[in-house]
């Protein structure tokens, strides 16, 4: 499995490929902006698009998504608490076309020989998910490397990030964390060393003031 991290977009959201090396074929995570930079590495490495998937459904992850979907012919999936109307959130909906689908807890995806299987994590959005990839995971905005998502905009829900930033602690094992914005970082190490993972585990109560990423 090859992992390539696309930093695009003012806010430098991380887009990610990751690529089934024998068979070219690959899973776009989050087109954030710069349609260009992420279609140019499919296209000079000749990889196959099988799938797009949103880690939620703000506007700096998916404003490259029109593009990129119609250029590759992905199909790409959102959660669809992501997917309804909340307010100035609503960059991404569910076409009548088919070409934005659903996808929820549990469900699992075939990219060549890569599983992707979701976890819903949701807290920074109604609708956040975490995309489980053999030693990777890929958190979108609900843990970053020593912080997590904010909560402060519509639909935000502190309760639910410290919830979801248990279930993550919870899962057995280390893994390398891919995450929407920043460094890289392992799931070992945010255990050890993330107040906010750290406090979540501990039953702690989290003030919405007190993320701010």
């Amino acid at each position: 499995m090859l992992i390539k991290t696309l930093p695009v977009g003012m806010l430098e959201t991380n887009c990610y490929i990751v690529t089934d090396e024998g068979t070219r074929k690959c899973a776009i995570i989050d087109p954030g902006a710069e349609s260009n930079t992420i279609l140019d590495y499919v296209e000079s490495n000749r990889l196959a698009p099988m799938a797009i998937f949103l880690t939620h459904g703000h506007f700096d992850h998916c404003m490259a998504l029109e593009t990129v979907a119609e250029s590759t012919g992905a199909p790409a999936y959102i959660h669809e608490r992501d997917a309804e109307d909340i307010g100035f959130r609503r960059h991404c909906s569910l076409g009548a076309e088919g070409k934005l689908h659903s996808y929820a807890e549990g469900d699992s995806f075939q990219i060549g020989g890569i599983e992707i299987t979701v976890l819903e994590t949701p807290g920074h959005s109604p609708g956040s998910v975490t995309l489980l990839c053999e030693s990777a995971l890929f958190t979108g905005d609900t843990l970053f490397r020593d912080s997590c998502g904010r909560t402060d905009l519509e639909g935000g829900d502190t309760a639910q990030l410290m919830a979801s930033l248990r279930r993550l602690s919870d899962i057995d094992g280390d893994y390398e964390v891919y995450p929407g914005h920043a460094d890289t970082t392992t799931l070992n190490r945010e255990r050890s060393f993330n107040y906010y993972m750290k406090q979540a585990c501990s039953g702690a109560t989290i003030l919405e003031d007190d993320v701010d990423i």
